[in-house]
Formats: C-alpha cells, sequence, structure tokens
C-alpha cells in the first residue's frame, strides 16, 4: 500500500456531489476494485455456509456415511478459514479506502483554502473549511469504507436467492422480490432525510465559523465588553443546530428502525415457508436447518445494504458542501500573459505614486484604509482595480500570479503567525534566522522563549503580546529577500525606542531592494529616502520627512497619528 496522504491528490470533479464521490472513487479505483473482490469473497462465504451444514446433515448425519460427513465438514472448515482470512484482507482495503477517501477531500479543500489566499476570508468562513476537512471529508470517507461490504452484501443476497429457488422456487421469489420491494420502500425517507441534513450541515458550519471567529477576536471582544453580546449570539446558532439536529434525529429513527423491521420481516418470511415447505415434503431436515441458515444469515447483507444507503445520503450532502467550496472563485484571478519581466519601479498610476526601485519609500496617507487599499492594489490583492499598476514597465495583472507573490511581498497591519517552531515560521538557514530577527529587534523577544528559536509557538502566538508577534511577523518578512517589501503600519504595536531601533535596521537589512512603508511614524518616515503624502486617494506632495513638515496638511497627519 502506498504511504499517506499522497503527494499529488488529483483533479476534483466540480459538476455536482455524485460526480465529486465518483471522482474520489475513481482516483482509488485499485483498492475500491480490491475491496469488492474481498467483501464478495467474504460475504460469498458466509452465504454458503448453510448450504454446506444442510449437505452435512442430508449427506453424512442421516445417511451415516463417514466420508461424505468428514468431507462437508472438511469444507466448512475451509470456509470458516477463507471467511476469516479474507475478512481480515477486506478489513485492512476498507480501512486504506477510508483513509485515501479523507485525505484527498481534506487536501482539495486546503489547497483549494490556500488558492484563494486573501479572498478566504471574503467568500467564506475558516469554519466551513474547517467543517470541509473534518467533518465532510469523513462522511466521504466512510462510503467508500463501506461500498465494498455493499457490494460483496449484493452479491451474498444473489446467492441466497439462487439456492433457495433451488431448493424450493417458492422460497427465492420470497427473497428476490421482498428485498428490493422492502428496501427501495425506504426511499421516501431518503428525500427528506437528504435536505434535513444539508440544513443542519449549514447551520452547523455557521456556528464552527462564529465560533472560530471569536476564538480570534477573543481579547478584542473582551476590551469592549462584547462577552454577553457573543454569548447571546452563540446560543441562538446553538439552537438552531439543535433544531435542525432533532429534525434529522427524527428522519433517522425511522431509517434506523427499518434497518431492524425490514431483515426482520424477510427472516420471518423465509422462515415461514421453509417451515410450510418441510410439513409438504418438499425440504429435507438439512435443508430446513439450511434455511433457517439463510434467514438468520440475510440480516446482514440487509442491514448493510441498508447502511449503505444511509452513508450514501450523508456523504451526498458532505459533497456538496466539498463542491461549493471548491467552486469558490478568488478575488484576484491570474490573467498572466508572459512569464517573467525586469526589475525596476513600482507605479501606480491611479494615485500617481511611483516607488522607485531600490529605495526605501514611504506614504502617509489622509485615511489609513487609503494606504491599506493602496499597498494591497500594489502587491495585487485588490479586487480588479490593480489592473494599472506596473512592475518594471509590465502590468501586473500579465505577470503570473504566482510570480508577483514571489517578487512582491505584503506585510499587512494584522498578520498571522502559525503555530510551530520559531525557526520554521520565520524560515532559512540559522543564520539567516538570527539575521531577520535582529533586523527586526526581536531579539528579546526570543530570549523570553523557553527553547529559544525552537520553542514551538501555540496557535496565532496568543501567548505573546502585540508588539512581539508584530516583530516575529516582520522578521518572518525581512527573511523572504524579496524583491519589494510592502509594510504596512509595522511598528504601530511597539514603543517609541524600539520603533526607532527598527526603523534603522529595517533600511540596513533592505539596503539596495524596494521598500515601501505606509506609516504615520516620524522615526521611520525621518529614514526614508522619500515621502510621499496622499489625499483623496492621490499624491498631492512628495519629498523627505523634514521638507514636508512644512505642508500643514502633512503635518496634521503626522502629529495626529502620535497622539
Amino acid at each position: 500500500m502506498r504511504s499517506l496522504p499522497v503527494a499529488e491528490p488529483g483533479v476534483p470533479d466540480l459538476r455536482g456531489p455524485t460526480r465529486l464521490l465518483v471522482r474520489v472513487a475513481w482516483l482509488q479505483r485499485g483498492t475500491i476494485s480490491l475491496g469488492w473482490l474481498y467483501g464478495t469473497v467474504w460475504m460469498s462465504a458466509q452465504a454458503v455456509t448453510p448450504y454446506a451444514v444442510g449437505r452435512t446433515i442430508d449427506d453424512g448425519v442421516t445417511t451415516g456415511r463417514v466420508g461424505a460427513l468428514l468431507a462437508w465438514c472438511g469444507v466448512l472448515a475451509g470456509l470458516g478459514v477463507l471467511q476469516g482470512g479474507v475478512g481480515v484482507l477486506r478489513h485492512r482495503v476498507a480501512v486504506v479506502n477510508y483513509l485515501q477517501a479523507s485525505y484527498l477531500v481534506t487536501q482539495w479543500a486546503a489547497r483549494h483554502a490556500v488558492s484563494l489566499g486573501a479572498s478566504l476570508a471574503v467568500r467564506t468562513s475558516p469554519g466551513e473549511v474547517a467543517n470541509v476537512a473534518a467533518t465532510d471529508s469523513v462522511s466521504v470517507a466512510r462510503l467508500m469504507d463501506t461500498q465494498a461490504r455493499g457490494f460483496g452484501a449484493l452479491a451474498a443476497l444473489v446467492i441466497v436467492a439462487v439456492l433457495l429457488l433451488v431448493a424450493d422456487p417458492l422460497l427465492g421469489v420470497v427473497v428476490l422480490v421482498g428485498v428490493p420491494l422492502f428496501t427501495f420502500g425506504l426511499g421516501p425517507l431518503l428525500k427528506p432525510l437528504h435536505a434535513r441534513q444539508s440544513r443542519q450541515r449549514a447551520e452547523l458550519g455557521t456556528l464552527t465559523g462564529l465560533g472560530a471567529d471569536t476564538v480570534a477576536g477573543l481579547r478584542v471582544l473582551r476590551g469592549i465588553g462584547g462577552e454577553d453580546a457573543f454569548v447571546a449570539r452563540f446560543v441562538r446558532q446553538s439552537q438552531q443546530v439543535r433544531t435542525a439536529g432533532l429534525a434529522v434525529a427524527r428522519t433517522q429513527s425511522l431509517l434506523d428502525a427499518a434497518q431492524v423491521l425490514v431483515p426482520g420481516a424477510v427472516v420471518a418470511a423465509v422462515t415461514w415457508v421453509g417451515a410450510r415447505a418441510v410439513i409438504d415434503g418438499r425440504l429435507t431436515v438439512g435443508q430446513l436447518i439450511a434455511v433457517f441458515g439463510y434467514a438468520a444469515f440475510l440480516g446482514t447483507p440487509l442491514r448493510t445494504l441498508l447502511e449503505l444507503l444511509d452513508k450514501g445520503t450523508r456523504a451526498h450532502v458532505a459533497a456538496g458542501r466539498v463542491v461549493m467550496l471548491l467552486k469558490t472563485e478568488p478575488l484576484v484571478r491570474d490573467t498572466a500573459t508572459r512569464s517573467g519581466g525586469p526589475e525596476g519601479d513600482l507605479v501606480d498610476p491611479a494615485c500617481g505614486l511611483r516607488v522607485r526601485q531600490g529605495r526605501l519609500t514611504a506614504v502617509v496617507c489622509d485615511r489609513p484604509t487609503v494606504g491599506t487599499a493602496l499597498l494591497d492594489r500594489l502587491a495585487r490583492y485588490g479586487a480588479g482595480d490593480d489592473a494599472a499598476v506596473t512592475l518594471g514597465g509590465v502590468a501586473l495583472t500579465d505577470l503570473p500570479l504566482m510570480e508577483v507573490r514571489r517578487r512582491v511581498l505584503l506585510l499587512d497591519n494584522a498578520p498571522v503567525l502559525f503555530s510551530g517552531r520559531l525557526d520554521e515560521e520565520i524560515g532559512g538557514s540559522p543564520q539567516a534566522v538570527a539575521e531577520a530577527l535582529t533586523a527586526a529587534c526581536a531579539e528579546d523577544v526570543v530570549e523570553s522563549l523557553p527553547d529559544g528559536t525552537a520553542t514551538v509557538l501555540g496557535e496565532r502566538a496568543r501567548t505573546l503580546s502585540g508588539g512581539q508577534r508584530q516583530r516575529l511577523a516582520l522578521a518572518r518578512a525581512l527573511a523572504q529577500h524579496s524583491e519589494v517589501l510592502l509594510l504596512d503600519e509595522p511598528t504601530s504595536a511597539v514603543d517609541a525606542h524600539t520603533e526607532a531601533a527598527v526603523a534603522g535596521r529595517l533600511r540596513k537589512a533592505r539596503a539596495g531592494r524596494t521598500t515601501l512603508v505606509a506609516t504615520t511614524s516620524p522615526l521611520l518616515l525621518e529614514t526614508a529616502d522619500e515621502v510621499h503624502l496622499i489625499a483623496d486617494g492621490r499624491v498631492v506632495a512628495s519629498g523627505d520627512h523634514r521638507g514636508l513638515l512644512a505642508d500643514p496638511a502633512y503635518r496634521a497627519i503626522v502629529v495626529r497619528g502620535r497622539v
């Protein structure tokens, strides 16, 4: 068996939930086929065991023929060994199918979430992605696990029907007609169950997203006293999930009851017809015992088929949610018409800004949101308003999106640190990590950690202060040595002394590379080669910091920014 997860999960079929499920099965068709084979042999061996028992009684016990008795006992022993051996193989393949399907869906969801990038928070919620990876992938995987037993159950039912037809035609008719009649009679339950499971899944996704968003902003909630409002909202959504769950449970309980009633009704019918056949002399004692064995055995494949219908319904609902996520379009599309481009100035004609190559440039905006939108546009994270931005005379929209991401790096004003080792978070050799931490004035942060750069940070590094997280994020950005680095208020959470040190070290670390800082900090503005004042969406003044202080509008913004 190959190791999991696979390096390349393949391409999902997004034409609908059924198509997606077929695609999952096709991508693991080797082990799926093996599961069908093992499931068929395993269930068939159980199906013919009552027949062997009946022949043992009729040919060996009733007649007193020792040779026939020993022969049929050997057959029974062989069937037992076969069931045990093939059952182990079937279960092993079923687990592999389960894991493969689960990993496939999870990998698709994770890769698509990464491809959405900054669009993820706008187009969907982290809770929805988490639900697809943790819940929907399991539902799809359970179907892949069950289908091998379901295929074997169908084969076993055919074998039992044939054996009963040979023994007594009426018994065969009971199985051949009764099983499909009872099974497909459950169809009216499946449609409402499907709809109610879809609603429950949607409500659960909303609740999970609400919880994830709240955890991310817990400090803000506490700061503004919003805990009560959140609790009330969470309770309301929880009750909606509860109501949807009860609706599912009512229909599910009927289906579960049918899983007992249907096999029981078929077994009772077979037993009654078999007993009448013995009374009428159409069956021997051994055949009657075989009929009882068939009746006892029929419950297993029937329950398996009903379980398959149940898992199939759940998987179809889950696949629908997976398709919805994977069809989510990013805000920014890759519209590349050429590969590569020369280095040069980064220019935004929309506001008249030119960020000169190899220089440290700063922008001061009349509104903070203007600076954030400008940097998003320059890094090609804008929603279609970045078409005119050029790098080295080439429009960003003409370059492959991955090349833009490699050449232009944006550190926004709310950077996220991931869980894991600090040195792996920053990236690079130990020397490169140390240099980046020094450039970001984060040495004291490392010293405060129990294992230094080998310390494992928790989720979003919440145990650190805002200023510590900000400096570590800056170190991570500096370690990439990107051609163009865009920084949005990179020192807003640090004290003045640290801010002054960061300003000096940033200039040194980025010497010879293009850097743009959106800030109102005089300490950062003082170190910039060129400063631009943006008001009403346009560059209205340019120069160095000291020269621009004579401009009342510039001075008002910078002074206001430090109050």
